[in-house]
This record gives C-alpha cells, sequence and structure tokens, in this order.
C-alpha cells in the first residue's frame, strides 16, 4: 500500500510540474514522509480540491524580506468558493478609502449609520457590541477578523462599492479575483449590484455622506470546475438533482490570496506605486486582529463556548477546542468555510525560534455530492488536513538554516 501511494503522488508531482510549470515536488515529498497524516487527501488530491502555496522568508544583504515559494497543485483558474476569505480584501479597500476621501474628521472610527434604499437592504444604526454601542468601519474590521462576521463584512461591501473593490483587485494584480456580493443573506444579480447609503458622524457632526450606489458591470473569469456536485438543495430546502452551479459567485486563487498577504505583511518588499495606501495605524488594527484571538478581545467580546481561542486559526489547529496554544507563536490570517470548503490564508510568526512563512491552502469534502445540505467532512478530513499541513511546514521551518535572524519586533501586538 505504502509503494502505491509514493507512486502515485510522485505521478500527481510530475504531471502537475508539466501541466503548470510550477516545482510541487517539495510540499509533495514532505507530505509524502507523513502518509499517516496525508495519505487519506493525496491519493485523490482533485476529488478534495486541494491547492498548497508555501512561501519561506529569507532575508538579503539590506535584511530585507526575500520569497520563495512552493505549491501543490496550484491551478488559479481551478475554480473554488473562497467563502470568507474575500472579507481580508474589503478591510484592506475600505481602509483605502477613508484615507483616499482626505475627509476632514473622517476616520474609520467615525460613526457609521448606514441606510436602505432598494430591496432586501437593510438599516444599522447601532451596534451593542461596540463599547460605545455605534457602528464604525473600524469596529466592523475587527469583527472580521476575530471571529469572520458577515454582517460586518457586507457592511465593509456597501461602503466601498462593488466597482471599486472590483477596481482595486486588478489595479493591485489580484486578476484572478472578484467580489461580487455580500455573504450569507442570498446576495445575487441584480441586488448585488444596488449598495445602502451611508452618513458618517462625530458625534451629531455629519463628516460623510454617500449616495446608493450602482455598479452595473459583469466581472467575467475564465474559470474551470464551477459546477459541482451531483445535486444541492434550494431555499425551501428541497433537493434539486442538478449539480450545483458556482460560476457567478466570489472567486478568489489562492495566488491572488498569498499575495495580498504579502503585501500587507510586508509593504517594503514592494514597489511604492505597488502597496497598499494604508497608515501606521491601519497596519497596527489590522496585525493586531488578525492574530488576536476572540477570548482577549472585550470589544467586541465573545462567549468561548461559541467562540473559543483557536476557532480562526485553521492552519496549525485545525477546529479544535481544546487545542493546546503555543504562546510564542501569532498566526496572522484570515479563513473561509462553506460549501465544504475550508480555506486559510496565513503568516506564521514564531518569536521564540525566530520563524516566520506564509501559507496558504483550500481543501474540500463533499462525500455525497449535495450542496447545501450542511452535510460536509470537516471534522474528519477538512480541519485535520489543514491542522496536520500548518504543523508540518512549521515542523520543517524549525529546522531550516537561515543566514541571518529575522527581525520580527513589528509583530509584537498588544492584545490587553
Amino acid at each position: 500500500m505504502m509503494m502505491k501511494f509514493a507512486s502515485f503522488l510522485l505521478v500527481m508531482v510530475s504531471l502537475n510540474a508539466m501541466a503548470q510549470k510550477t516545482d510541487t515536488t517539495f510540499i509533495a515529498q514532505l507530505m509524502l514522509k507523513h502518509p499517516d497524516l496525508f495519505a487519506g487527501v493525496l491519493n485523490h488530491p482533485q476529488k478534495n480540491q486541494i491547492q498548497v502555496l508555501y512561501t519561506q522568508i529569507d532575508r538579503d544583504a539590506r535584511h530585507k524580506p526575500v520569497f520563495k515559494t512552493y505549491s501543490y497543485n496550484l491551478d488559479d483558474h481551478r475554480y473554488f468558493y473562497p467563502a470568507s476569505t474575500v472579507k481580508l480584501a474589503a478591510v484592506i479597500f475600505a481602509l483605502e478609502k477613508v484615507n483616499e476621501l482626505k475627509i476632514a474628521g473622517f476616520t474609520a472610527k467615525s460613526t457609521m449609520i448606514t441606510d436602505s434604499s432598494y430591496t432586501a437592504q437593510t438599516k444599522v444604526l447601532g451596534d451593542s457590541t461596540a463599547k460605545n454601542g455605534l457602528p464604525s468601519i473600524e469596529h466592523y474590521i475587527k469583527k472580521i477578523l476575530l471571529t469572520s462576521d458577515n454582517d460586518a463584512f457586507n457592511r465593509l461591501f456597501e461602503f466601498i462599492g462593488r466597482a471599486e473593490i472590483n477596481s482595486k483587485l486588478k489595479k493591485y494584480g489580484f486578476n484572478n479575483s472578484r467580489i461580487l456580493n455580500r455573504l450569507a443573506i442570498g446576495d445575487a444579480g441584480e441586488t448585488a449590484k444596488h449598495t445602502n447609503p451611508i452618513k458618517f458622524y462625530n458625534g451629531d457632526k455629519l463628516v460623510y455622506s454617500q449616495a446608493e450606489q450602482y455598479d452595473p458591470k459583469e466581472y467575467v473569469l475564465s474559470l474551470t470546475n464551477t459546477v459541482m456536485g451531483t445535486g444541492y438543495l434550494d431555499s425551501t430546502d428541497k433537493l434539486v438533482n442538478k449539480p450545483f452551479n458556482l460560476e457567478n459567485k466570489n472567486a478568489f486563487s489562492i495566488s491572488d490570496q498569498q499575495a495580498m498577504m504579502r503585501k500587507l505583511i510586508y509593504p517594503e518588499a514592494f514597489p511604492i506605486k505597488e502597496r497598499f495606501n494604508l497608515t501606521p495605524a491601519d497596519y497596527k488594527l489590522i496585525y493586531t486582529y488578525m492574530s488576536k484571538l476572540p477570548t482577549e478581545s472585550d470589544y467586541p467580546a465573545y462567549d468561548p463556548k461559541e467562540f473559543w481561542p483557536t476557532y480562526a486559526k485553521m492552519l496549525y489547529y485545525g477546529r479544535d477546542k481544546d487545542a493546546q496554544i503555543d504562546s510564542n507563536i501569532r498566526i496572522f490570517n484570515k479563513y473561509g468555510d462553506s460549501y465544504g470548503f475550508i480555506i486559510d490564508n496565513s503568516y506564521f510568526v514564531d518569536f521564540k525560534n525566530n520563524i516566520e512563512f506564509f501559507l496558504t491552502a483550500v481543501v474540500q469534502s463533499n462525500e455525497d455530492g449535495i450542496f447545501n445540505d450542511n452535510k460536509y467532512e470537516y471534522d474528519t478530513v477538512c480541519f485535520p488536513f489543514m491542522k496536520n499541513l500548518g504543523r508540518t511546514i512549521y515542523a520543517h521551518e524549525l529546522e531550516r538554516k537561515r543566514k541571518s535572524v529575522p527581525d520580527l519586533k513589528k509583530f509584537r501586538m498588544k492584545y490587553n
């Protein structure tokens, strides 16, 4: 059995390398050393829709980061549902928009009052999870990064506007991605093209008013694998015996996800014109709440039974409620889970051992081939794969020799 598994995996490596002209040998061989952890999914990586991107970080003579990337089964045109990973783009672009508007007194802390003007739109006048009881861009960002709050994303989507979101994706070279709609409210088609009117206040003073927006554009991508399974449950929970069509949904390739994370974590590694338009305070906000655990947050505060410490850290911890937290490690990430897909886009730091690396991965399991039935093998297939992958790469990093010790002090956040 071991010989068959090894032969199969090496054939997959060769085929992938030829088809994509991408070196997948290293990750494949690393996983091959642990058949007890990976054989179950790597015997059929296409079935489980696995894609992995791992980037080592070293330093040049001037101590600037240098990236060396390895991939497994990577295909930027093979579609997977990105779920909540798209929220990282909304966090960045919302802060950029505040900076680019350059309106006196208007900040991410300004009170954000959302109105409605089109079918199915909803208003937001307050937020009980905020210390002052009021919604703001900053507070929505905290909720997105701590526990992947859907409504928080939807409100940033409405502020940025669909056209600007997709224009920014192209501006920064994320050409295999698009963000078309709000999440978890059945937003699609014409309703997704309309966004709410919004007003921002400092106290009782109106500092910015944004009218409702309409985006008529379609964002066509050349993608394969957009039709999946053998059936799905419709909005009335009736089984439809047809493959599930995802061709008009959000897309966020693994390559684009990690490219966004690299640019966010190490802007100095990129030319100035390619960097995000973020202030030092913006970076600090994002870094803090990307790496903060839900149980470390007072506003918003979370029930640890529902949102345990490692809730959002799929790579390395899986979804283990009783996981022992390594206090030396901080994981800056944005995960997603839906339709049987688990995705995690992460930057790892180990302050004790001076280790850092990027790791982005997707895996899916849907044995019955039915979508929307909430019957996916998250606990038996997806979470174990993510946990084992993160720990395997981390173990390799522990042994990897570096020419110089990285300076990681900028990633030491205050969490109290």
